[in-house]
């Protein structure tokens, strides 16, 4: 359990890797052949599940400090993969499977095991693919290979089976389209498009990415890779900074296709003050209002928006919640309770969540096993009027090992 008091943060502080590019890079890199170089800093848990599985899909992993080479296309696929709680992970490389004419079991751990993977058994079968789940749950178990082609794709729900599906056709020789009516959290799927186009592939979004053609199979050749700053671990530091200090945060791109870099809009709507730079955000804190922000598209951002509007004044409104159950939580519960204990009343009506600023109370919280729940409490705790408790805070590993360090850096007082 760590312990966090109230105080203020000050100083400069470089953004995690993001986990999202660094898992997709793992993957494009397991299917080419030659040793590419993925550049980052301490990997995070889910990280680790991507390397495990590209290990499992017979690469050769060599991690040093700074960086991880993955040798692709080598021998001995395994039958069985664990992709612990890596949810990205899990359906992105289901797809990446079906390549291989091996039947392969791919398995979940924690929370995982009981999220939906129901959106990747019809597209895998319509492209020629084996595919069963134990009742559209994990374990996922494929077999190939799989064929070009035509197919719809759920992705009202999640986009990570659909990034999947992309790396797969496009290192397969013919032409495939990928249709995806109400597809939600686009920005992420652009961040999949941007990398293969970067690697060589030929695709070309439609649509509003909603329709995806892909040309075909592109000569691919080893590449080296700088995992970009991690938006998403970035925007708790941001508000850190908005609600008790000031922070420069480095190593992210305000033009990235990262969702959760629209953190820095509901801030300076907040009324902090906000500057931006081609490689860096500084965030000052100054006093805070009620802000409105639709979270629809950058869902993971609801903890930390959380964590800013218990600290303006009024009731600041949240669209999007209907994307929060098949977290690592059921999120929209998770946060109504903590931050209640906090002393900050919440409520949804209808897809808003309503937060009402007010002081926030210190208390006994739990994480549920959230690494975001983790870190927005500690943002929190920082304008408590004492000390809160967090149980369950180990789980920040899945996407911030170093979270806590971080903090600890710019002054936080933690326990």
């Amino acid at each position: 359990m760590r312990s966090v008091s109230p105080g203020n943060v000050w100083g400069q502080l470089k953004a995690p890797p993001s986990k999202s590019m660094a898992q997709r890079a793992v993957a494009a890199a397991a299917l080419i052949a030659g040793e590419s170089t993925i550049v980052m800093g301490t990997p995070c848990d889910d990280i680790e599940s991507s390397l495990r599985a590209a290990v499992g899909l017979g690469a050769t992993v060599n991690s040093q400090p700074g960086e991880v080479r993955v040798f692709g296309r080598r021998q001995g696929v395994k039958s069985r993969i664990h992709c612990g709680e890596a949810g990205l992970s899990l359906r992105m490389f289901s797809a990446v499977a079906a390549l291989f004419d091996t039947e392969i079991q791919l398995e979940a751990g924690g929370s995982l095991a009981k999220r939906p993977v129901d959106m990747l058994e019809v597209p895998l079968r319509q492209l020629g693919a084996q595919c069963r789940t134990e009742r559209h749950l994990p374990p996922v178990t494929v077999c190939g290979p799989l064929r070009p082609g035509e197919v719809r794709v759920d992705a009202t729900e999640s986009s990570q089976f659909l990034t999947g599906l992309l790396i797969a056709l496009a290192n397969l020789n013919g032409e495939s389209t990928i249709l995806a009516p109400g597809l939600k959290s686009k920005p992420y799927v652009q961040m999949t498009v941007d990398l293969l186009q970067r690697l060589g592939a030929a695709i070309e979004p439609r649509n509003d990415l909603e329709e995806i053609h892909i040309s075909g199979r592109s000569d691919y050749a080893p590449f080296t890779y700088d995992v970009p700053g991690d938006w998403s671990g970035a925007s708790f530091l941001l508000v850190a900074a908005a609600i008790a200090g000031e922070l420069t945060v480095t190593g992210i791109d305000p033009k990235s296709s990262q969702a959760d870099r629209k953190i820095i809009d509901a801030i300076a709507a907040a009324g902090a003050t906000v500057h931006v730079e081609s490689n860096a955000v500084t965030v000052k804190q100054a006093p805070l209002s009620a802000f409105e922000f639709d979270a629809t598209h950058c869902p993971d951002l609801f903890p930390p928006l959380a964590a800013l509007a218990a600290n303006c004044e009024g009731v600041s409104r949240v669209r999007g919640v209907h994307r929060l159950t098949n977290k690592e939580s059921n999120r929209e519960r998770a946060i109504i309770e903590e931050f209640g204990k906090l002393g900050i009343q919440i409520e949804t009506i209808n897809d808003v969540m309503h937060i009402t600023g007010g002081q926030t109370r210190g208390a006994n919280v739990s994480s549920h096993n959230d690494h975001r729940m983790a870190m927005a409490a500690a943002v929190a705790a920082l304008t408590a009027d004492d000390v809160v408790h967090i149980e369950g805070d180990e789980s920040i590993n899945k996407s911030y090992p170093d979270f806590f360090t971080d903090m600890a850096k710019v002054g936080a007082n933690i326990q």
